[in-house]
Formats: structure tokens, C-alpha cells, sequence
């Protein structure tokens, strides 16, 4: 049985026999919420690759102590995969943070697409961006990935293309598009990109912004599917071409 997983700020210090205590609202969802015991085995987390078993050795109402038992040290999987998020409408936002998290996505960038059908601005962009951010943080702990992915904050097009000039291999999914996504080769190390359009689709400008800066319009098949679920199809695509998973 896969144990469940818990972050903490750092396990830089953090020793085979010594203790490590939580609080706050982590400890609390696990003792209230969860109702974690004592001498229950559970796995410690810093989102960046060190992760720790142990067992509870105390708990209070927004508190919990756990002695380590074990501390393994992961590498980061390799290639880094960057997902950029147009915007979607309603609660899509949070579906497609949540199964790009679940498949192993490195880095989410949510972008103001021209036609982006939600519109952060001002607080509202500061609250939605620290949504998807713990949206991203609950799906790393419940797929127990020792490294959690950074949700960005809300990026233009220029930024977007920028990113795209500085990465890998870089495909915009498009629906016109004539390269299939199969054509594209998948680096061993380093990083990939992939940008996520609209519900309303791409703009011309758009797709001349990103080609320019070294993109590749690619299409995944005939069917048109939409901006939630386009990227972690695309995502798992590439990925079943890497070591990441069996290749």
C-alpha cells in the first residue's frame, strides 16, 4: 500500500532516526481530516526531490510529529516538461492543473490567450494563480511524486514566446496544423514545451509569435478536443516516447 504523502517546507536537515514535526494547516488537514494515528507509517515530502518515511509519533490538533525511518533522495525526471495553459473557462482550469500534475508535468504556465474566454486581472489573478497552485500541490501529494510541479504566474503572449525561444523542442497544439505530434523528436535530457490554446482557438499573431520564436505547429489527430484535456494528451504522447516511461 502506497502511503500517503504530506509536504514540509525543507528535509535538508532531516536524519534517519531523528524527528521531524508539522503544523499548520498540513498537520491539522492530517489529524482533523484525516484522522492520522499514532505509529501510523507516512511519507514526507519537500516537493524538490527528498523524500522521507517514518512513523507518527505524536499528534495534536494542529501538530504531528514523525520519526524517520528511511530518506531517499530522487533526481529530477528528466526531460522537464513545461505545459502552457490558455485559460479556460469555469472550473477547467483546475481539472487541467490537476491531471498535468498527475502525469508528471514539471512547470504550468497559465497564459492569456486573445481569446481566452476567463480574464485574471488585478486580485482576481493573484487568487486564481494560487488556486491552480494548490491545485497542482494536492494532486503532486495524492500521485506521490517527490518532485511538484511550479504553477507560474499568469504570463502574455510575448512571455510565452520567450519561454518558447529559451526551451527544447516546442509544439503548439493546433487544429490546422499538417505535423503530427508523433513527427516531433523527444530529447532525453533538458526541456519540451507545449502550449495549450483557447476554447475559441488560436489567433493568427498568436501562431506567428510562437513559430517565430521556434515552435511547431503540430496537430494530434483528427479529433478536436478540448483546452483540459489537450495538454495531458499531448503530454502523455511525448512522454511514451522517453525513458520516463519505459522507452
Amino acid at each position: 500500500m502506497t502511503l500517503p504523502q504530506h509536504l514540509v517546507p525543507d528535509l535538508a536537515s532531516a536524519t534517519v532516526g531523528g524527528e521531524i514535526e508539522i503544523d499548520g494547516d498540513e498537520a491539522h488537514h492530517a489529524v482533523v481530516v484525516r484522522r492520522l494515528r499514532v505509529g501510523e507509517r507516512v511519507q514526507l515530502c519537500d516537493g524538490v526531490g527528498r523524500v522521507a518515511t517514518g512513523e507518527v509519533a505524536r499528534t495534536a490538533k494542529r501538530s504531528f510529529a514523525v520519526t524517520v525511518t528511511g530518506i531517499v533522495d530522487h533526481p529530477e525526471p528528466t526531460p522537464r516538461i513545461t505545459v502552457v495553459q490558455a485559460l479556460p473557462k469555469g472550473e477547467r482550469g483546475e481539472l487541467a492543473v490537476e491531471v498535468l500534475t498527475e502525469i508528471g508535468v514539471a512547470r504550468i504556465v497559465p497564459w492569456a490567450a486573445a481569446r481566452s474566454v476567463a480574464v485574471w486581472k488585478g486580485e482576481r489573478a493573484v487568487k486564481s494563480q494560487a488556486k491552480w497552485a494548490a491545485t497542482a500541490r494536492e494532486a503532486a501529494k495524492q500521485s506521490r511524486r517527490a518532485w511538484h510541479p511550479v504553477v507560474e504566474p499568469l504570463a502574455s503572449t510575448d512571455l510565452v514566446a520567450g519561454l518558447i525561444a529559451a526551451a527544447g523542442p516546442a509544439v503548439v497544439l493546433h487544429e490546422d496544423a499538417t505535423a503530427p505530434l508523433a513527427a516531433v523528436e523527444v530529447p532525453a535530457q533538458g526541456e519540451a514545451l507545449v502550449v495549450v490554446g483557447p476554447e475559441g482557438g488560436l489567433t493568427d499573431p498568436e501562431i506567428a509569435a510562437f513559430s517565430a520564436a521556434g515552435a511547431v505547429p503540430v496537430r494530434l489527430g483528427a479529433e478536436v478536443l478540448r483546452t483540459s484535456t489537450a495538454g495531458v494528451a499531448a503530454v502523455a504522447a511525448l512522454l511514451a516516447r522517453t525513458g520516463r516511461w519505459g522507452g
